[in-house]
């Protein structure tokens, strides 16, 4: 190295000192962990070393491959206490640092991923980054996988530290051009014009949504579902745009898109939908559903299970029975709501924890964890818990095979031998003739079978590791789709309605509490034993402000509305560009090489998408211009973007339709007993649902404070005006 070797600077691991479950978890490794802060960016410049930045999350499988393979390697600990600083960051915890360098990763690699692991330069300048690399201890590889042909990490860190140490001046330049070309590339698009500028051709419209479309219907898999070939990815995000092109209720977007093509779009989504609601990708046995398959058909998970992911998995699989009226719809509603308000992902304080892990010990007396272990199964374990008929029985319902279901290509690891993913491979129906057997008298061994199997996992198998992490964020999303799903099922299950509106109220309020400073009016992102010092992002605002009108409309309490309203400012004052529009993800920091903004949709909606749709439903409850305006400013602030790749913004593209046709509020009057039976009749896309006896909403709203108190029955506000609802 130019200055900073190994005699100049001893590091010690610091990571014990976190709270975050993740990064604690290399507490222990022999690498002199750094945390991700100014004393640390402070030693780099001192001592003129290279940061090595580790990026990961709790529940993902590579990271903790890499994490025994590598950073529990006394050689490779060498390397990286000696000539760099090493620092790890939980990326659900710093979003911001993950984005910018995901953004390199992605555009030097042409894909990203975790762990991410990125060289930079003492200024924050990205060198080199990529994801897995195989570290020393990487026998357990399987031979001739692609990955035993990977560059080993153990050679990246000795040509990383020959070139900064030979050829430090040349590095520096490099990244400084890497950087200014990342800098040019995030601008693009979002400064295709100032605000208040007109658009040549009057901005967005609805046709895009026909261009999506298009899209996807040409990306379809007409056998499996889904709109990739493998990996597979539910991305719900897609899944709602083209599912909710049918019910607008307005006849200009089924004029664009066109009337069957609208229902063609509904129909790939409840075929993807059954598709992975029978699939691999969902655990049969107990409850939610897996991150993404491996496979195209769905059998083969990466068995981590994210809340963000449950959570927008329970908004589409709402919408599509509601669509539908289809019981295997609503059976993954209640799944899905289910895991979400029973141990171990609900915390008892109120809130949502963060994810489960893809790995586990197989049993209580193993030592080494495997992929999947908790939720793969042999045919000889189903016929010793359930007996012979039954497990047999059970095998063939489950696609569970004597030698195993999963290819051998498709176990790198040799973790699956003879182990078998539960999926459906056939109905009742069929089985009860294959077995000669009533339907009646199958559809209860399998019910009982499920039980029984659940029972055993429970007892005879540790569970996966827990991230305890409450996130703002992703509470948000699961406040708000349980809030729809309460507001759904009243009529049809009202016990189950209340259980789920609960544990959204009580995440709500444990927020409020604990992550809300309500003299600054400011949120914070993470709570783990005890509020975290991070601030809250861009997305933990519209996420949660999403979530609370949700709430409010599913529960009619105007305290939730109020705080919607409240955070809705607070986004606008710390994270709104003036001159450009559109929200950026974080407050600028010197520490933050890039300063973005995020329209384009991923694993989770773009904060963007989200806020503009907030902003929307906010001008309509509240009858506030300002938002509605900013709602248009934001979307079109993406214009470039969204008119060349619109199926990458499908988020964003129900703000186009309700910035071209407004959004329609729904007032219930007469007492609020009464009025919370109409909820479900008022709920529905392009329009928001409020109680008129609310004092706060009559003071906010001037145009439902102007009908009369005693007033029964529905009123329609469009346009700054009120008319009795014929029909709602």
């Amino acid at each position: 190295m130019t200055s900073g070797g190994e005699e100049d600077l001893r590091l010690v691991n610091r990571l014990g000192e976190s709270r975050s479950p993740y990064v604690r978890a290399h507490a222990s490794n022999p690498v002199a962990w750094q945390m991700w802060g100014d004393e640390s960016l402070a030693l780099a410049k001192e001592h003129n070393r290279l940061l090595f930045l580790s990026i990961g999350y709790a529940a993902c499988h590579w990271c903790h491959v890499m994490e025994r393979e590598s950073f529990a390697s006394p050689e490779i600990a060498h390397l990286l206490n000696a000539h760099f600083i090493p620092i790890k960051i939980d990326r659900e915890e710093r979003p911001d640092v993950d984005a910018i360098y995901m953004n390199y990763v992605q555009a030097t690699n042409g894909s990203g991923g975790w762990p991410l692991n990125v060289f930079v330069t003492p200024d924050l300048e990205p060198v080199f980054g990529g994801t897995y690399w195989p570290g020393p201890n990487h026998s357990r590889t399987a031979q001739g996988s692609l990955i035993s042909h990977t560059v080993g990490f153990l050679e990246i860190l000795q040509k990383m530290t020959d070139v900064w140490t030979k050829q430090e001046a040349r590095c520096r330049e490099s990244a400084k051009e890497i950087t200014r070309q990342l800098r040019q590339f995030a601008e693009e698009g979002v400064h295709s014009r100032k605000v208040g500028e007109k658009s040549d051709e009057d901005g967005l419209d609805i046709d895009l949504l026909e261009e999506a479309y298009q899209h996807f219907v040409k990306k379809y898999d007409t056998a499996n579902g889904g709109f990739a070939i493998a990996p597979k990815f539910p991305t719900p995000v897609n899944l709602q745009f083209l599912l909710r092109l049918d019910q607008w209720g307005n006849t200009a977007v089924n004029n664009i898109v066109g009337e069957d093509e609208c229902k063609h779009a509904t129909l790939m989504v409840v075929n993807t939908l059954r598709k992975m609601a029978r699939g691999g990708i969902r655990d049969h046995i107990g409850f939610g559903f897996a991150r993404y398959s491996v496979t195209k058909d769905w059998s083969l998970p990466h068995f981590e299970k994210m809340l963000y992911d449950q959570a927008q998995l329970l908004d589409v699989y709402l919408d599509a029975f509601i669509v539908t009226h289809d019981p295997e719809m609503l059976g993954a509603v209640y799944d899905i709501a289910t895991y979400l308000t029973e141990p171990p992902m609900a915390a008892a304080t109120g809130g949502f924890f963060s994810a489960e892990d893809a790995d586990s010990y197989p049993t209580h007396t193993d030592t080494e964890k495997r992929e999947g272990a908790y939720y793969v199964w042999t045919l000889k374990e189903l016929r010793t818990v359930l007996g012979d008929r039954d497990g047999n029985i059970c095998a063939r319902f489950y696609g569970v095979l004597s030698d195993g279901n999963v290819a051998r290509e498709n176990d790198p690891h040799d973790e699956f031998i003879s182990q078998n993913v539960i999926s459906i491979t056939t109905t009742p129906a069929a089985l009860a003739k294959q077995v000669g057997l009533a339907e009646s008298e199958v559809v209860m061994i399998l019910k009982e079978g499920r039980k029984r199997l659940r029972a055993y996992r429970d007892r005879n198998r540790p569970k996966p590791a827990l991230d305890d992490k409450i996130v703002v964020a992703w509470n948000g999303l699961a406040i708000g789709a349980l809030a729809r799903t309460s507001a759904t099922l009243i009529d049809i299950d009202p016990e189950k309605a209340r259980r789920f509106a609960k544990a959204a109220e009580d995440a709500a309020n444990f927020i409020r509490k604990e992550l809300f400073d309500e003299e600054s009016k400011t949120l914070y992102r993470v709570y783990r034993e005890g509020r975290g010092d991070t601030p809250g992002f861009c997305d933990d605002y519209a996420f949660l402000i999403h979530g609370l009108i949700d709430l409010f409309e599913a529960t009619f309490n105007d305290s939730y509305l109020e705080f919607a309203d409240t955070l809705q400012k607070t986004q606008i004052s710390l994270f709104h560009d003036p001159t450009s529009s559109a929200f950026f993800t974080t407050r600028s920091h010197p520490s933050l090489l890039l300063h973005l903004k995020s329209g384009m949709d991923a694993a989770e909606p773009s904060s963007n998408s989200v806020s503009a749709s907030n902003l929307h439903r906010l001008s309509s409850l509240l009858n506030d211009d300002n938002y509605s305006k900013l709602a248009v400013e934001t979307v079109s602030a993406f214009e470039a973007e969204v008119m060349q790749f619109p199926h990458c913004f499908a988020g964003m593209l129900g703000s186009v339709v309700m910035g071209k046709l407004g959004v329609q509020t729904v007032v219930v009057m007469g007492p609020l007993k009464t009025a919370k039976g109409k909820v479900t009749e008022g709920l529905g896309v392009g329009r928001t649902v409020a109680w008129g006896g609310s004092e706060w909403l009559r003071a906010r709203n001037e145009l439902v404070g102007s009908i009369p108190k005693d007033k029964q029955g529905v009123m329609i506000c469009a346009d700054g005006q009120c008319r009795e609802a014929l029909s709602i």
